[in-house]
């Protein structure tokens, strides 16, 4: 007879859900005899930790652009999948998280793994029930797949475990819930700016005289459009980390990436431009933006919430980039004079060089821009990347150059720690025979390190390098720049990574010299299978912003003769081009102004 999990799990095959991730438990075993029947249609990726099944959700959905969706059982299960959850509701990706409850009638009594996950999860869902029967069942699941879809958010399933064993009775239905009246398929729908408002836009922008983009993931399936309109309005493009891939990292139009992983040249246009162009963009870090009282902005973004989120604009454009910017670019001007784009070309080379000298530094300890630079080297044009959050990220953003035919993704607004495994793992699974690459650094790779496993569970073609250096190294500087505080707790035991991943079945490999870093890398890189390259780095060099900012260097400068450490810290940055980049805001104000 048909249960109520039986029909979670038709519902989902309906709604074209071919993976899902988690564990089983005592509070979700009704749902996993459902998806044990239907293994011809649903595949049921078991994690490690529900935290790792979250994330993984929500990567596959960012790999996919379908409905993510994890489960697990009741209680401490279903906590654990929050942090990948809110990963989820900030960079807006459509999951559906499915929780298991207690018995029916024990709820609220103080009985085992008795947590009302509804309230639990009241502010990270976008939509968030119990399930009372299979024929409620019929109707929620429906509405939950198609609001997480809808809202860009997480969708939330609670199911007791008795009613997910409960069948699906007619005369138990009331007579209002009709049968099958909740159509299991997606209406999408595509909002368009009014004509009269692309004009103004055009208009705006064809006056400006120093036109900068800022471009993010909603540029991504954009790519054409944005470089044309790069083209056509002389305009260097910023890009924020999740529009990595917008354009080819060597593109001539891009100054690469913006914040304190960016640029120079990023900063530098964001403060000279008097006209801003931002496409599917709503970086956080306003103090990387242009002075809202003197540049004046269009906006083009597919939620109208996030219009002027930033930075306050003159025109904002409602829906999807690449269909607003073939009408915008229709309505452009070719701009005669290139000043400001050749302006920036040339600090673009300049960093570039910049960059050269770290990447090509033989000095011992070793320091990790020439490991992540060679790493960077052999990911091929198809292949896809992930970052953790920390100085790994910084290592990705500016020394790997990535191609429009790539694929990157991040722990964006949330940037957690522990996500760049489980983001690495869903990649493989959705994009079989693309090979996956993973920069991480010690301290996130250590909290999911048990989900390598996993990898190796299911060969997949995935290469993590692991920048060890025994430091929480980015919490660390912001200690140090943020606060003007000594670095305090965030030295790390030793951990070796390489022997792990041999002891899980991958393939473990250790670089500890500039002359091993080709070699090493050519044996890791013939591996097929699950491989972890440890790097060990120099603890003490220093994760930088690409202009010191006053403040930042007046902390520093306090923070330092109390750090460990310090006489390594200041022969780092006495090495150049750190020596510039400390010095950069010595003569302006502060970043942005």
């Amino acid at each position: 007879m048909t249960t109520a999990a039986d029909i979670l799990v038709e519902t989902l095959i309906e709604w074209n859900v071919d993976t899902v991730f988690g564990l089983p438990g005592d509070g979700i075993n009704g749902v996993m005899e459902a998806l044990r029947k239907r293994q011809d249609a649903v595949r049921f990726i078991q994690t490690r930790h529900e935290q790792s099944a979250a994330f993984m959700a929500t990567a596959y959905a960012k790999w996919t652009g379908k409905l993510g969706v994890c489960l697990a059982t009741s209680g401490p299960g279903g906590t654990n999948l929050l942090t990948g959850l809110y990963d989820a509701k900030l960079d807006q990706v459509p999951v559906l998280a499915i929780t298991g409850m207690q018995y029916h009638d024990l709820v609220e009594t103080f009985t085992q793994q008795d947590v009302d996950l509804t309230r639990v999860f009241e502010d990270v869902s976008v939509y968030n029930t119990v399930v009372s029967d299979a024929a409620h069942m019929e109707n929620v699941a429906s509405l939950a797949c198609r609001t997480a879809l809808a809202r860009r958010g997480v969708a939330h399933l609670s199911v007791a475990n008795d009613t997910q064993e409960k069948p699906a009775e007619e005369e138990g239905r009331s007579r209002r819930n009709l049968p099958r009246h909740v159509p299991n398929e997606w209406f999408s729908y595509r909002h368009e700016p009014a004509d009269n408002l692309v004009r103004e836009a055009a208009g705006l922008l064809n006056d400006g005289k120093r036109v900068a983009i800022l471009a993010g993931r909603g540029a991504i399936e954009a790519r054409d459009q944005l470089k044309q309109s790069a083209e056509l309005l002389g305009a260097p493009v910023a890009k924020a980390l999740l529009g990595k891939a917008a354009l080819d990292d060597d593109d001539p139009y891009t100054t690469g990436g913006i914040g304190i992983l960016g640029t120079a040249p990023s900063q530098e246009i964001m403060k000279n431009c008097d006209t801003l162009l931002i496409v599917g963009s709503t970086f956080p870090y306003i103090e990387f933006y242009p002075d809202p009282r003197a540049v004046k902005a269009v906006q083009i973004d597919l939620d109208p919430q996030r219009i002027g989120l930033r930075h306050p604009v003159q025109c904002g454009l409602v829906g999807d980039a690449g269909d607003i910017l073939r009408r915008l670019n229709a309505m452009l001007d070719k701009k005669g004079d290139r000043s400001f784009l050749e302006a920036a070309q040339d600090q673009m080379r300049g960093w570039r060089e910049q960059m050269a000298l770290l990447t090509s530094d033989r000095s011992h300890p070793l320091k990790p821009q020439p490991v992540a630079h060679a790493f960077g080297r052999r990911v091929g044009s198809d292949a896809m990347l992930v970052t953790d959050s920390g100085q790994n990220t910084e290592l990705a953003a500016r020394h790997i150059d990535l191609r429009t035919t790539n694929a990157f993704s991040v722990s964006g607004a949330l940037a957690s720690m522990a996500s760049g495994l489980p983001y690495a793992i869903a990649a493989g699974l959705a994009c079989p025979g693309r090979h996956v690459h993973a920069v991480v650094g010690d301290g996130g790779l250590a909290m999911q390190l048990g989900e390598f496993s996993t990898a190796v569970r299911h060969s997949l073609p995935l290469r993590i390098l692991v920048t060890c250096n025994g430091m929480l190294n980015q919490i660390a500087w912001e200690q140090m720049m943020f606060l003007g505080h000594p670095q305090f707790a965030c030295e790390l035991a030793p951990i070796n990574f390489a022997a792990a991943a041999d002891a899980m079945g991958g393939r473990g490999f250790t670089i500890s010299t500039f002359d091993e870093i080709e070699r090493v890398l050519d044996e890791a890189f013939a591996v097929e299978g699950p491989v972890i390259i440890q790097a060990n780095v120099d603890r003490y060099e220093p994760m930088m912003p690409p202009k010191m900012p006053n403040d930042y260097a007046a902390n520093f400068k306090k923070a330092l003769p109390e750090t460990s450490g310090h006489q390594r810290i200041e022969e780092n940055i006495a090495r150049e081009p750190l020596l510039t980049m400390m010095r950069g805001g010595e003569n302006a104000e502060t970043d942005g102004d």
